[in-house]
């Protein structure tokens, strides 16, 4: 039975790639890099078979590796990507794919040409219980149609954008890095289309620091169906990391809360909501691993299809395009 040889970009989150690499039966050779030496040590010295690369060319160009995971920071991971399709490499990246349109349409005409690859991004929510749970009740009806949902990716560490790499590099967008989450979630439990966007954003937290981008960015999305949505990305709260989670049905509203979801099924203020405590995040960082080294071996469907990661870019450019456009001010004096 061949193993897959893999190599790893980045030891941040790239680290619980490693662990659920190292635990899957098909998985051979492990190489891995990262810019930060003492990151390096660490791992070799908790997994003494790790191989070490001098930098992430070595991995993106070695013919032993069939598939890389790219957990670098997001300015690098259109070129890491792109090189690795070129040579032949099947590809699991952190969120964003990449930066720009111009940069999606590259990568999607390289994939074209070489259909037999796969290509995963790590929206990871959609392995969370809870919201499994929530799928599941969509589809049999439970919450009837639905009209309207609101995700809020609630950061709550303004540190990280202020003091680490996130405020260094060129451009930084809170909505691909993490809005975009909650927006896999609304067309993942759904599966309608976005066909209308508007959106606005601030920088007033990290006002006077390093961080030049916005912030918060809050998006207005239509669907096809003509479901409404709001969509957040709120980096500068002042709450611990969750994601914010409500859907509207015409028969009842789920509402994801940090302890337990709230579900609501009677508008009659008496009737009190069923308190559902299905584990939430309740889900490794590296859980799809498992699912793009089946896919890869055994030739199967992948779990986060590459239409699907297109389609969930597309939201996050409209909403970053969106955010730049002029809106219709208010009228300074109200009508008499």
């Amino acid at each position: 039975m061949k193993k897959l040889n893999v190599g790893i970009i980045g030891l941040g989150v790239g680290e619980r790639h490693l662990e659920a690499y190292a635990q899957h039966a098909r998985c051979g050779s492990i190489t891995v890099c990262d810019f930060d030496s003492k990151k390096v040590k660490r791992i070799q010295k908790k997994y003494p078979a790790v191989k070490v690369a001098r930098d992430a060319n070595k991995i993106l160009t070695d013919p032993n590796i069939q598939a890389v995971s790219i957990a670098s920071y997001d300015n690098y991971h259109y070129a890491q990507v792109c090189q690795a399709i070129k040579n032949n490499k099947h590809v699991f990246v952190e969120k964003p794919i990449c930066l720009h349109p111009r940069d999606a349409k590259t990568i999607k005409k390289l994939l074209n040409a070489r259909p037999h690859l796969k290509i995963f991004s790590n929206l990871i929510l959609r392995k969370s219980p809870r919201f499994q749970l929530l799928k599941t009740m969509i589809r049999a009806g439970k919450l009837g149609t639905i009209y309207h949902m609101e995700g809020d990716y609630n950061y709550g560490r303004l540190h990280k954008i202020t003091e680490g790499w996130r405020g260094k590099i060129d451009f930084y967008s809170v909505v691909y890095g993490g809005g975009i989450h909650v927006i896999d979630l609304m067309l993942w439990l759904t599966g309608d289309q976005v066909v209308e966007v508007s959106a606005c954003g601030n920088n007033i937290s990290s006002r006077g620091t390093r961080f030049r981008y916005n912030d918060m960015v809050t998006g207005l999305l239509t669907f096809k169906s003509t479901m409404t949505a709001k969509v957040s990305a709120n980096y500068s709260c002042v709450q611990p990391h969750f994601h914010g989670f409500t859907v509207y049905g015409t028969k009842g509203t789920f509402i994801n809360g940090p302890r337990c979801v709230l579900l609501y099924t009677s508008r009659n203020p008496l009737v009190k909501p069923k308190k559902i405590v299905e584990p939430y995040p309740g889900v490794h960082k590296g859980a799809l691993i498992r699912e793009f080294v089946d896919a890869i071996v055994r030739g199967t469907d992948p779990e986060v299809t590459q239409k699907e990661i297109f389609q969930v870019m597309d939201v996050c450019f409209a909403i970053e395009k969106a955010v730049k456009r002029n809106g219709v001010r208010v009228a300074q004096h109200p009508v008499r």
